[in-house]
């Protein structure tokens, strides 16, 4: 049992981790019919949700006041040995103290105005659980896919994890 809850802890620590190291992935909502976009994500851990400035014109927003709020967020690691795909909820919020704080250059470029843009929106994305593949690097997997190739066997080439986050 002891490993169980430790895999789980290091599971769910290991997808935080890459969220804040990448910051950025495809944010949709699959019922609206409309393709993913890349959005950049600030991270609040312990609510185990992620916050995303947008403009109050996206297809991500008329998706949710059209009632469509289950949404994927897609994640992949920069040395690409690390892939997340993660469902929850998406809502609408103008939380002005998260505009504040999470308000910076790159941020500003997207909104000339500023924060007082009438615009300016952000998306509160509510975690529920997460698919992720974490693979050995890429020396470790090319020798596993010859190896397999000469022995018939399958090729170890990393752990996928299922995460529960509601």
């Amino acid at each position: 049992m002891q490993d169980t809850l430790h895999d789980k802890a290091e599971a769910e620590r290991r997808l935080w981790k890459e969220i804040d190291d990448v910051r950025f992935g495809m944010l949709g909502v699959p019922a609206s019919g409309d393709h993913f976009q890349p959005m950049t994500a600030f991270a609040e851990p312990d609510d185990n949700a992620l916050w995303f400035f947008t403009n109050d014109d996206n297809g991500l927003i008329r998706a949710v006041g059209e009632g469509h709020d289950a949404a994927m967020f897609i994640v992949q690691a920069k040395d690409q040995d690390y892939q997340a795909c993660i469902g929850g909820r998406l809502t609408e919020d103008k939380d002005r103290a998260r505009i504040e704080r999470y308000w910076n250059p790159m941020v500003a470029a997207w909104f000339p105005r500023g924060k007082d843009d009438p615009s300016l929106t952000l998306l509160r994305f509510d975690m529920i659980d997460a698919e992720t593949w974490a693979s050995k690097g890429g020396v470790r997997f090319a020798w596993e896919i010859a190896k397999a190739n000469l022995t018939g066997d399958t090729p170890d080439v990393g752990r996928q994890e299922h995460i529960n986050l509601a």
